[in-house]
């Protein structure tokens, strides 16, 4: 089962929040028909929006992400709400790019090098919080460690990793590590160089290690103190007809007629799920003139 757990290292000074998404990965590769390519992409971004939508409060509250980058992707985007509901979708669903020279699947070719990144929280101000920061790799781990660092003023390491064989996601998680300012600087020491000796978070995971495993070996504190740990992330979009139908007063008096005339009904379907609603001339009509009022 994917869960997300959050440790505390060296008596409080470093913060570690530890996540495994594979089950939530394959069912968005199964959703959206991805390839092996897309697949490792998204599952990266999806799982950095799992560990974001951990700092959220509010029922309401939702963060919002999009990278936006000159590769053959096509530009993905992520959502996560309070309750650690996660959803996205790309552009290219079944890009195809060729392998590295390691024979690793090349995530940044396909998200390409230049571009930015959004982070778009909502977390009940008059306006959303919108933060960006410049596409660096196309790895999406690297290019939220910049985002953090430049947007947000945070020293952090980001992890995120997605096994993928024939069989579809075979492991898949992501870490953050941030040090408290009274980190000490042997501390600090200590944690770069396990960082730099650190297994992939994919491989670690596929080699069966616990996330209190996982946070022991990338810090080197073995009296790692675990602060939470019941937090279980779900594939789950929050679409239904009634905002769908909402999505459709927005194209306008003109077009919604224009469609009434011409095909009689209309089929909107949702990018997050690929779920199909139906209306039908009478709805249209009653739309509408709801318009006119």
């Amino acid at each position: 089962m994917d869960k997300i757990e959050k440790y505390l290292a060296y008596k409080g000074k470093i913060n570690i929040i530890c996540v495994s998404t594979t089950e939530l990965i394959e069912e968005a590769r199964k959703v959206h028909d991805l390839s092996p390519v897309a697949t490792a992409a998204l599952g990266r971004l999806l799982t950095m929006a799992t560990i974001m939508g951990t700092s959220l409060k509010c029922e309401d509250d939702t963060i919002t992400f999009q990278v936006k980058g000159n590769g053959k992707i096509g530009g993905m985007t992520a959502t996560v709400d309070y309750k650690i509901g996660v959803r996205g979708y790309v552009g290219n669903p079944q890009i195809e790019i060729p392998l590295k020279e390691d024979g690793k699947l090349n995530v940044g070719e396909a998200v390409g090098k230049e571009g930015f990144l959004y982070v778009i929280k909502d977390i009940g101000l008059k306006e959303p919080y919108i933060g960006m920061s410049k596409i660096i790799t196309g790895e999406i781990a690297e290019d939220f460690t910049n985002y953090f660092y430049t947007s947000e003023q945070k020293n952090t390491a980001v992890a995120l990793g997605v096994l993928v064989d024939k069989n579809g996601v075979k492991a898949s998680g992501g870490y953050i590590v941030t040090a408290m300012p009274d980190a000490t600087e042997d501390e600090l020491f200590i944690l770069e160089e396990r960082l730099k000796e650190a297994k992939p978070i994919s491989q670690m995971l596929d080699e069966n290690m616990s996330l209190l495993d996982i946070a022991k070996d990338i810090t080197g504190d073995i009296n790692i103190k675990t602060i939470k740990e019941d937090i279980v992330p779900k594939y789950r979009c929050n679409c239904n007809k009634e905002k769908m139908k909402r999505a459709l007063t927005t194209i306008g008096k003109q077009e919604l007629t224009k469609i009434i005339e011409e095909d009689k009904k209309a089929e909107l379907v949702c990018h997050f799920c690929n779920e199909k609603y139906q209306f039908s001339e009478k709805e249209l009509k009653e739309l509408l003139e709801s318009l006119n009022f």
